[in-house]
C-alpha cells in the first residue's frame, strides 16, 4: 500500500520515536493501533479475570506488537547474556559427546565440526533476531510478511514441536542427573516433574522475569565448567583415543556432515523464537548490534560446553560411564572426587535445565496463539501451562531414550529452520527492500513492512510462494537425510551409513525457488 507520509527523525535503519509513531497511526484510517499492557489486561472476560495477575507482574502481552512508547533499551545486554545462559546449561553437554559415541570422530575432528557449523547457525539465528527490535512483533508473526497467514500457522505449528522437542531432551537430562545424585533414590519420573515445574513459574510470569533470570544464570555454571576442564585434565585427556574408530573416505565425510549438522541444528535451532526476547527493545537500535551480540551470545557457551564434552570423550572411564549412564553418568563421573559437593553440583546442573526451559515453554505458548485468531484471546501465561504439561508427559514417556531423541531430533530440526530463515531472509533483503524503494509501505518504524496490518490475512501475502518453496525444500532435504530409520539416495552416497545433507539442500534450493514465485505473487495478487 503506497503512501506519503514521512516519519520525522527517522535514521539509516528506519528507527522513530514514539511521538512519530502516533502520528502515522493518527493519519491512518485503517491501523489496529497497538495496544499497551493496560488495554490488553482488560480485553475480553478471560483477561479480566487474571487481572489480578497481571497487576502483580505477569505479562499481559502475547503476539500483539509492542507500541514503541512500551520499548526501552535496559535489556539491551540481554541480548548476550540471555543466550548465554541458555547454552550454558547441561543440556549443551550431549551434543559434543555424541561426536564419538554416534560417529566415531575423532576430538579434532568434533573440533572443527563444533566451530564451523556453530558459526553458521548462530549466523541464522542473529539475522532473525535484528528483526524484532525493527518491527516490534514475534517471529512468527514476522513470517506472516513472508508466507502470509497460513505459512506462519505451519511454521507455527513446526515451531511448537521444536520447543517441545527442546524441552522434553532438557528435563529428561536434569531429570537424570538428579536421579544420579540421589543415588536412584528419587525416581527419574519424579526428577523429571520437579525440573519441568520450575520452570513453568517464570516463563508464566514472562519476558521481564525471564530477562532478569536469564542475565545471571550462566555465572556459576561458567564456574563450574571451568572446575569440569580441571577436574578432566587431572584424569588425563587422550586426544588421540578415538583415531583408529574413526572412519576413512565418504564415510568420514558422512560422519563429519551428520554430526555437523547437529550441531547446526544446536545453533539454528533458536532462530524461529530469536526476536520473541527483543521486540520490546527500541526500533533505534542498530541491526549490527542486535546482531553481533546474539551471534557472540550463542557462540560463545556452545563453543566451551560442546568442545568440553567432546574432549571428555578422550577419557576412558568417562566414555564407560556414558555407556551406563547417558549424559548424566559423564557428569556424576566428573565430580565424583569431589564427594558430597559434587553432588551439589550436580543439584544445580539439573536445576540449570530451568536457564533452558523458561524460553522454549515462552515461545511454544506465542506460537500456540499464532495458530488461530480464537487462540489469541487466550492468555499467553495459560498457554505455558499447557505446554508444560505436553512436555512433561513426552518426557517420562521417552525418559529411557534420550541419547535417540537428541540425535533424531536436531538433525531434523535443521531442515525446516533453514528454509524457514532463508525464506524469510529474502524477502526481508529483497522484497521489502524493493517495496520500500518503490514507495510501497515506505514510512513506519521498519521500511517496506506496513505493520499495522500483521494480524489482518486480507493485507498480508497470500504466501503461496513461501509455502511452495518451503516444500520444495523439505523434499530436497528428505532425499539427502540419513537417519537411523531412513537414509535418502543423495544421503547414500556417503557410506554404509550415509552422510546428512538435509539442512544444505534445504538451505540450498530455497533460494532459487522462492524469489521468482514471490516475484510472480506480488504481480497477481498485489501484496
Amino acid at each position: 500500500m503506497s503512501n506519503n507520509i514521512e516519519w520525522e527523525n527517522k535514521d539509516h535503519y528506519g528507527g522513530a520515536s514514539a511521538a512519530n509513531e502516533v502520528n502515522y497511526i493518527a493519519q491512518r484510517s485503517d491501523v489496529e493501533v497497538a495496544l499497551g499492557e493496560e488495554e490488553l489486561a482488560h480485553r475480553n472476560p478471560i483477561f479480566r479475570k487474571l487481572g489480578g495477575l497481571f497487576n502483580r507482574g505477569v505479562e499481559a502481552r502475547g503476539i500483539e506488537r509492542v507500541p514503541e512508547d512500551e520499548r526501552n533499551g535496559k535489556h539491551t545486554i540481554g541480548l548476550l547474556l540471555l543466550w548465554w545462559s541458555v547454552n550454558m546449561v547441561v543440556s549443551t553437554l550431549p551434543i559434543g559427546l555424541l561426536a564419538q559415541a554416534y560417529y566415531t570422530l575423532t576430538f579434532h575432528s568434533a573440533v572443527a565440526a563444533i566451530v564451523t557449523f556453530t558459526a553458521l547457525g548462530a549466523a541464522f539465528t542473529a539475522f532473525i533476531a535484528t528483526l524484532g527490535p525493527k518491527t516490534g512483533l514475534r517471529t512468527m508473526v514476522i513470517t506472516r510478511y513472508s508466507v502470509g497467514y497460513v505459512g506462519a500457522t505451519i511454521f507455527s505449528f513446526l515451531n511448537i514441536l521444536t520447543q517441545l522437542g527442546f524441552s522434553v531432551t532438557a528435563i529428561i537430562l536434569g531429570g537424570q542427573t538428579l536421579t544420579n545424585v540421589s543415588n536412584d533414590k528419587l525416581p527419574l519420573e519424579a526428577s523429571i516433574v520437579i525440573v519441568g515445574f520450575l520452570a513453568l513459574v517464570l516463563c508464566f510470569v514472562g519476558y521481564e522475569a525471564m530477562h532478569y533470570w536469564e542475565r545471571y544464570a550462566w555465572i556459576v555454571l561458567f564456574i563450574f565448567y571451568c572446575c569440569m576442564w580441571g577436574l578432566a585434565g587431572h584424569k588425563g585427556f587422550n586426544m588421540g583415543a578415538q583415531q583408529a574408530e574413526q572412519d576413512v573416505g565418504k564415510s568420514y565425510a558422512g560422519d563429519f556432515l551428520s554430526f555437523g549438522g547437529i550441531v547446526f541444528s544446536s545453533a539454528s535451532g533458536w532462530a524461529p523464537v530469536a526476536a520473541d526476547f527483543n521486540c520490546r527493545l527500541p526500533s533505534t537500535i542498530r541491526p549490527w548490534k542486535v546482531f553481533l551480540l546474539t551471534w557472540f551470545g550463542l557462540m560463545v557457551p556452545l563453543l566451551f560446553v560442546e568442545i568440553l564434552s567432546a574432549a571428555l570423550m578422550t577419557v576412558p572411564y568417562y566414555a564407560a560411564a556414558f555407556e551406563t549412564g547417558d549424559a548424566g553418568g559423564v557428569l556424576a563421573a566428573v565430580f565424583e572426587p569431589w564427594g558430597g559437593g559434587g553432588k551439589f553440583i550436580l543439584v544445580i546442573f539439573a536445576f540449570s535445565i530451568i536457564s533452558n526451559c523458561i524460553p522454549n515453554t515462552y515461545s511454544a505458548a506465542l506460537s500456540c496463539q499464532c495458530l488461530l485468531p480464537a487462540f489469541q484471546k487466550i492468555p499467553r501465561a495459560l498457554w505455558t501451562i499447557l505446554v508444560f504439561v505436553i512436555y512433561t508427559v513426552a518426557a517420562v514417556a521417552g525418559r529411557e531414550h534420550f541419547s535417540e531423541i537428541l540425535s533424531n531430533f536436531l538433525a531434523i530440526l535443521g531442515y525446516w529452520v533453514a528454509f524457514f530463515v532463508v525464506v524469510v531472509f529474502e524477502e526481508h533483503y529483497i522484497f521489502r527492500y524493493w517495496f520500500h524503494r518503490q514507495g510501497i509501505d515506505s514510512s513506519g518504524p521498519a521500511r517496506g513492512y506496513d505493520l499495522t496490518v500483521y494480524d489482518n490475512w486480507r493485507r498480508l501475502p497470500i504466501g503461496a510462494a513461501g509455502i511452495f518453496a518451503c516444500c520444495c525444500s523439505a523434499g530436497a532435504a528428505v532425499v539427502s537425510m540419513a537417519q537411523v530409520w531412513y537414509i535418502g539416495p543423495l544421503g547414500a552416497v556417503f557410506g554404509e551409513f550415509g552422510g546428512d545433507l538435509g539442512f544444505e539442500m534445504s538451505a540450498g534450493v530455497t533460494p532459487i525457488v522462492y524469489p521468482p514465485l514471490r516475484y510472480l505473487e506480488y504481480r497477481l495478487v498485489g501484496r
